[in-house]
């Protein structure tokens, strides 16, 4: 009897090596045009009902990354694959992958449009991918209802009339009217307070389990990405400085941008006070960038080698640490010490 086959469980979405650049002229008349870096060789796997969590610096590329991963906007380089298979660049493909990845905003309020009840917001999407009003209202009340909102009371309220909490249970009951596999958040509950962050946390974990979702989680709060988060990645200046499971890098961050970050995480304990910056100074331009480590203009570690060489990184699937002393042969004098 032949022994059973190991099958393959295919990540639910993979970005491979993206990049994106934007062009900007300059400013005065008859200068070149300049390349924006904004993505640069980013790849990640994303698995079958995990959480996984996005951070850095404003600026670093992860708002790009996201609509890179919608697209909204075409990579220069690079493929994003659901369920294995690459996305057909056609008005058909795009719209059946639409239907299998979605994203809720920042803003709750401009997220949603002020002449539409919440009801027809959350039915918009449906309509256009050829489901009856019918069938389209009856979900759309059993999703406010998931989400935490009696129909009977907010389905034809207009957005004004709810509190920013609301409305972004709106934008999450929205994003799952199609019953996608991925909901990507972009900064989803920055601008909710405390007490609302938690509930609408809860809400999305409960979700997740109930619908069998995969997400994405965009975020400056590092404790959210902590409490929400399997998985995380860790960008600066468009690239993938660190990844790997969430406990991992919290109790054993190996880049000095990600140490920098955690500590930079403010403290309750009135012993742990914070008397120096973590990190100084600001990130180079990506329109002129460094030849070698990126971070290392800001590095208290940099040596010859970072200033002239980029860190080599593992391919994807693996666990990044893109600095030259997480590489045994790097060269720098501090090499295997960062493991």
């Amino acid at each position: 009897m032949k022994p059973a086959e190991k099958v393959r469980i295919e990540p639910a979405l993979e970005a491979i090596s993206l990049e994106k650049t934007f062009t900007v002229r300059g400013g005065l008349p008859g200068s070149a045009a300049k390349k924006v870096h904004a993505v640069s060789d980013v790849s990640f796997q994303l698995q079958p009902g995990t959480t996984l969590g996005i951070v850095g610096e404003s600026g670093c590329g992860k708002s790009t990354l996201a609509r890179l991963l919608l697209q909204l906007i075409e990579p220069d380089a690079g493929d994003v694959l659901l369920d294995g298979s690459q996305i057909l660049q056609t008005r058909a493909g795009l719209k059946a992958y639409r239907r299998q990845v979605q994203m809720v905003f920042q803003d709750s309020s401009a997220s949603l449009n002020p002449r539409l009840t919440i009801e027809q917001s959350i039915i918009f999407g449906p309509l256009i991918h050829g489901v009856d009003k019918e069938s389209a209202r009856t979900d759309a009340h059993e999703l406010l209802t998931q989400v935490g909102l009696e129909p009977t009371l907010y389905a034809g309220r207009y957005p004004h009339e709810l509190s920013g909490g609301q409305r972004q249970r709106v934008n999450i009951a929205r994003a799952l009217a199609l019953r996608p596999k991925i909901v990507i958040f972009d900064e989803a509950v920055s601008a909710l307070d405390k007490s609302v962050e938690a509930q609408v946390l809860n809400l999305l974990n409960e979700l997740k389990a109930k619908l069998d979702l995969s997400f994405i989680f965009i975020s400056h709060d590092l404790n959210v990405v902590r409490y929400i988060a399997d998985n995380l990645i860790v960008m600066y200046l468009g690239e993938v400085v660190e990844s790997g499971s969430v406990d991992r890098i919290y109790e054993n961050p190996r880049h000095p941008y990600t140490k920098a970050l955690l500590a930079s995480m403010p403290s309750t304990d009135p012993e742990e006070r914070t008397h120096e910056a973590p990190i100084v100074g600001d990130p180079p331009s990506p329109i002129d960038l460094p030849q070698g480590c990126r971070f290392a203009p800001r590095c208290p570690s940099a040596e010859a080698v970072c200033t002239a060489n980029a860190p080599a990184h593992d391919p994807v699937g693996a666990e990044v640490v893109r600095c030259h002393m997480a590489d045994p042969v790097s060269g720098h004098s501090l090499a295997g010490q960062s493991s």
